[in-house]
């Protein structure tokens, strides 16, 4: 995907339906999916950082998918595997899942560690985009 052209107006080619930003978390397998994603995207990266095995992370997995459904448009909402995808969970020295990050323009510019009720994550994340 060109995530550099995120915003702008695409249309499939057959049969011409408008497509829109992801409103669902995409998940990202590679680790040059997720440098590709949080540095050339236009608009701001939400980053779910988890494990399957972790009980906190399935829980907060629902209240990601809503927040990332109502916000469709404002951000991208990703979820990293942190078992599929160590090397980019030690670069980024995650320590605890779920962990959430924020990246803007390729930065790194908020993280918030733990399982949040969906208006506690809403709030992080408007706080974070300002």
């Amino acid at each position: 995907m060109e995530y550099t052209r995120l915003g702008q107006t695409f249309r499939c080619g057959n049969c011409q339906t408008e497509l829109g930003v992801p409103d669902a978390p995409v998940e990202i397998s590679t680790a040059a999916a997720f440098d590709a994603l949080t540095t050339k995207s236009t608009l701001p990266v939400v980053v779910d950082f988890w494990a399957s095995w972790c009980g906190p992370c399935k829980m907060f997995a629902p209240e990601f998918a809503r927040a990332a459904a109502a916000n469709g448009g404002r951000w991208i909402a990703a979820k990293v595997n942190t078992e599929e995808l160590p090397q980019v969970a030690q670069r980024f020295a995650i320590q605890a899942i779920p962990t959430l990050a924020l990246f803007n323009s390729g930065r790194e510019v908020a993280r918030k560690q733990g399982a949040l009720p969906g208006p506690a994550l809403e709030r992080f994340i408007a706080e974070s985009i300002r």
